[in-house]
């Protein structure tokens, strides 16, 4: 009995992280599209060591994942929907892969 709420406590624990994973790449795709906003719009720190290392960083980490959507829908001119949609399916897959590994 006593490993039966060892195992149950260890899947939960495994699940909270898998989770706490997928909520940091969704929180990382909302500072991509609001900084690609800010540049569309003109608004920039020019010279600014630290906002291209975080723009860098963002861009390797979101594009590649955006990059799958953006080749599966049509384009819709100057519209982007891909981080919409993605954000629709990473929200589907975390809460199916989390109810899977909680049990």
């Amino acid at each position: 009995m006593n490993t039966l709420v060892i195992a149950t406590s260890t899947r939960q624990h495994v699940a909270d992280y898998v989770g706490a994973v997928f909520e940091v790449y969704l929180i990382l795709i909302f500072a991509y599209v609001i900084v690609s906003i800010m540049f569309s719009a003109g608004i920039r720190i020019p010279y600014a060591r630290w906002s291209n290392a975080v723009i860098d960083f963002l861009r390797q980490v979101v594009e590649p994942y955006l990059a799958v959507f953006r080749r599966i829908l049509p384009s819709m001119g100057a519209f982007d929907l891909s981080p919409m949609v993605a954000t629709f399916a990473l929200i589907i897959v975390w809460q199916v892969v989390v109810s899977v590994i909680s049990g």
